[in-house]
């Protein structure tokens, strides 16, 4: 159709499809803009990790086996805070596990934290329960295990497992998983190193966690 046929015959549904065309190159627009904003914010501020701190553990349970097959028995509750060190940048925690290891080899039952939104600059604590009833060691850290318990002294590492997703304004990002390891000297064998409550000993160690996104 021509210029002269739209002017003449259907003036208005030419107007009509300029019209639409304009809007949706307006839309189009408007939303690579939006989009190359928010890239541009995201490149610029580059999101710092959380600081996980393991604050402290008390040990309300601690039973080692190292006759064969060897294993471990545990029940502890820790202290963990997570410091969201963004100034402009909110964190949401999603499907985040924590559970105990000993030479690398989980002792413990995962125990899975609550959802949490962190905002700017904020800090969050978390207190969950660690189980593990006979869990079996590997037969090669068997000897090791014997050792630490005749010293009384063991190196657990708490470790958290889980999903992250940034915010900027009113933008989310995809899933980031997050590892955390928070390394945890327990000197049982000498009560002068914890806090006695009753039959529990509270360790505090107020020390950082590795943490990897």
């Amino acid at each position: 159709m021509t210029v002269k046929d739209c002017d003449h015959h259907h003036h208005h549904d030419c107007e009509r499809r300029r019209l639409y065309r304009r809007i949706a190159c307006v839309i189009f627009t408007v939303v690579l803009l939006i989009g190359l904003v928010i890239f541009l914010i995201w490149a610029i501020l580059r999101p710092s990790k959380p600081r996980l701190i393991l604050q402290d553990v008390t040990l309300l349970g601690l039973n080692v086996s190292s006759v064969p097959p060897a294993a471990i028995s545990t029940t502890m509750q820790i202290t963990i805070s997570s410091h969201n060190p963004n100034n402009r940048i909110g964190v949401y925690y999603q499907v985040m596990d924590v559970y105990a290891a000993y030479r690398g080899q989980q002792v413990t039952l995962p125990t899975l934290l609550p959802p949490t939104y962190q905002g700017h600059n904020d800090v969050t604590v978390w207190s969950p329960f660690l189980y593990g009833e006979a869990v079996p060691v590997a037969p090669e850290f068997a000897e090791a295990l014997n050792e630490d318990n005749n010293v009384g002294a063991m190196l657990f590492n708490i470790k958290v497992n889980g999903q992250v997703r940034w915010k900027v304004g009113s933008w989310i990002s995809g899933r980031y998983r997050l590892n955390a390891n928070c390394p945890a000297y327990i000197k049982f064998g000498d009560p002068k190193n914890g806090i006695a409550f009753g039959p529990a000993m509270k360790f505090q160690f107020v020390q950082g966690c590795y943490v990897d996104i």
